[in-house]
């Protein structure tokens, strides 16, 4: 009777301790959504920034690239998918940028269109508005998304393109298993994202010169529209 006593009442410790373990980190986070939670924060003051981006899905492969001005209202983006279906393997290509709500797209022949007026949600207006309130953009990293349903691990720290940052191992569901894995690499000094990978589509991405003034190429076409408008 004594035996089956302390058992019991051991039973009933060890369920209280897991219970109260789960509460602490619930209501207080562990340290690795503080540290993702420091990065969103970080997020919320930027206002320019590059992003470059590959992955080796079979069969096609995709390459972007991006530039933001949030200052200027300056969107220029730039992407090819090579699509090993077809012979000979088709390279489809765009490129535009956009300029408050004026797009313009990089013809053919190498030569620029004509302003249209572009969707919202590729305008740097919507991009920045989305990241100072703290939302998921399509261009950065989806840290809001990763707090709320990720299991985040703190992993090793390494140098992103001149920049040291630590890797985090994020798990989160879908992808092509049911599951997707994602790295994400958190500057040290800064807390701001510098790199990115994704398991099921096997990309990576590269995040660089937050909060530089950024040198745009723009179109002739754009810079006589800005000076008329000027004028």
């Amino acid at each position: 009777m004594g035996d089956r006593y302390w058992l019991w009442l051991g039973a009933r410790l060890l369920v209280a301790f897991v219970i109260i373990g789960w509460a602490v980190s619930y209501l207080h986070g562990g340290s690795e959504e503080k540290d993702f939670q420091q990065t969103l924060d970080a997020m919320k003051q930027v206002h320019s920034f590059r992003v470059v981006s590959s992955d080796g899905t079979t069969p096609q492969h995709r390459q972007m690239f991006w530039e933001v001005d949030c200052e200027r209202g300056i969107v220029h983006d730039n992407w090819s998918v090579n699509d090993d279906t077809r012979d000979p393997h088709e390279i489809m290509r765009h490129e535009a940028i956009s300029i408050g709500t004026n797009v313009y797209d990089r013809k053919s022949d190498g030569s620029w269109s004509g302003a249209h007026f572009g969707a919202g949600g590729s305008s740097a207006e919507f991009l920045c508005q989305q990241l100072a309130q703290g939302q998921d953009t399509n261009v950065l990293p989806q840290i809001a998304t990763m707090i709320r349903r990720g299991i985040i691990q703190k992993g090793d720290k390494k140098t992103v393109n001149g920049v040291r940052c630590r890797e985090y191992l994020v798990t989160l569901k879908g992808g092509s298993n049911g599951l997707e894995h994602d790295t994400v690499c958190i500057g040290l000094a800064d807390h701001l994202p510098y790199e990115m990978t994704v398991d099921w589509l096997h990309s990576r991405e590269s995040f660089s010169d937050y909060n530089t003034r950024i040198s745009f190429n723009l179109p002739e076409v754009a810079l006589q529209n800005t000076s008329a408008t000027s004028n």
